[in-house]
């Protein structure tokens, strides 16, 4: 049985789709030797701003000496990104050599792919000597596998309709599920809407919840980032972060009351803050002279976000529009999202990502669109290639399975090749 025979067998896990419950992967994670118990955790939920959130809260802890793990969800380009520890990615070696062990374990009780993937975080984080990992939910919260772990604080960063046909078709549905990696008595934090705050709160967990308990003010810094002034019972920090627009900010804001509940130095937070950094949301690619902004938005809300954060950065380069490279996942509301984007688009350029089934025709695209010139492409490399020599500032959006095959190229790196559904 060879390693690449093991990565094939867990892409191939993809296929069976979502099983949410915590029985097997408990079962797993028992069977393993229960690496989760040999750090504290973590866990980080919500509907947008998961990523962005974790990456800075682990960019604090690192700052405060924690040996520190990050667990993240999709990755975009190479399994690996999952799995970061100390900043460092863990290399693929260590995650093929990890995964022989996991997967008859995994077989035996059945596990799904992100299912064994977490184990597999934990597996890592463990060998690795890590102090704390910070674990992205990723689906839900409740009876996602990363809440087999008991946290040590948790963090809800909002709450949106996304993934309706099994979290629930209302914000207070989909809340209830978000708050099942809350626990009583232990501390939390979140910058969830005030209306479902009474959902969160029936965990009783000590929860410190955004312009209640305590406040962020943002102020754009335009390409280089946002500058943030948060405050927090008996604390306050100034802090600039890489991350782009008011959720950006507010997402390195909600990091740091989470860093300071668990109990960093402000300098570290300030270090951490300007140490982040987070692929794919809103990061900034130079290529071929042109800047290219890459954006996993693909629900209305972060659509919404996203569009919010690019107007003033549009205003200042004196203009409204800019062409836009959009493909999603059919089974999203891609309505919502184009709204949002359709006044800044100058043209839009439809394509997909060539190894996502998931994936809508670009001609099924064509009609959220109307009134903006279209281009319909197949595959990345011809969106790419249908760009003009005067468009020096691009957007591509939507689904992060296309920023994984585009980065790449922007990059002039090699893409897995494997066919993404998780």
């Amino acid at each position: 049985m060879t390693q690449d025979t093991n990565v094939e067998w867990l892409f191939a896990r993809q296929r069976f789709g979502v099983h949410p419950g915590l029985d097997r992967v408990r079962e797993l994670l028992a069977r393993l030797g229960d690496p989760q118990r040999q750090f504290g955790a973590v866990l980080v939920g919500g509907t947008n701003g998961k990523g962005s959130t974790a990456a800075t809260l682990a960019a604090m802890l690192r700052a405060d000496r924690r040996r520190t793990g990050l667990f993240t969800s999709p990755h975009l380009t190479r399994l690996s990104e999952r799995f970061v520890v100390d900043g460092e990615e863990v290399s693929s070696a260590q995650v093929t050599a990890a995964l022989a062990r996991v997967r008859p374990v995994s077989e035996a009780v059945e596990a799904s792919f992100f299912e064994v993937v977490t184990a597999l975080g934990c597996v890592l984080f463990a060998e690795a000597g890590v102090e704390i990992a910070v674990m992205e939910v990723g689906l839900g919260g409740r009876l996602d596998a990363t809440n087999a772990l008991e946290p040590r604080l948790s963090v809800i960063t909002n709450v949106a309709l996304d993934h309706t046909a099994i979290l629930g078709g209302t914000v207070e549905q989909i809340a209830a599920e978000k708050a099942g990696i809350l626990r009583a008595g232990r501390p939390a934090v979140t910058a969830a809407a005030p209306a479902v705050l009474p959902v969160l709160e029936q965990r009783g967990a000590d929860l410190w919840a955004l312009g209640r308990d305590w406040t962020a003010q943002t102020r754009s810094l335009g390409w280089q980032g946002t500058a943030v002034d948060v405050q927090w019972p008996g604390g306050a920090a100034q802090v600039q972060t890489p991350l782009l627009g008011e959720h950006g900010g507010l997402n390195a804001a909600l990091a740091a009351v989470a860093a300071a509940r668990l109990g960093v130095f402000n300098e570290a937070i300030r270090q951490g803050a300007a140490q982040t950094r987070w692929p794919g949301r809103l990061e900034v690619v130079p290529w071929q002279g042109r800047r290219v902004l890459l954006d996993g938005a693909h629900n209305p809300a972060g659509a919404q976000a996203l569009a919010q954060a690019l107007r003033p950065l549009l205003a200042a380069s004196g203009r409204a529009q800019l062409p836009i490279i959009f493909g999603a996942a059919e089974d999203k509301d891609l309505g919502g999202v184009a709204a949002e984007l359709l006044p800044l688009a100058s043209r839009v350029i439809l394509t997909r990502a060539a190894l996502s089934p998931r994936a809508a025709d670009p001609a099924q695209l064509a009609a959220l669109f109307p009134g903006v010139p279209l281009e319909l492409t197949q595959t990345p490399a011809e969106a790419l290639a249908v760009l003009r020599s005067d468009d020096d500032l691009v957007l591509i959006c939507g689904s992060l399975y296309l920023l994984g095959e585009l980065r790449p190229l922007l990059l002039g790196e090699q893409s897995e090749g494997h066919e993404r559904w998780q």
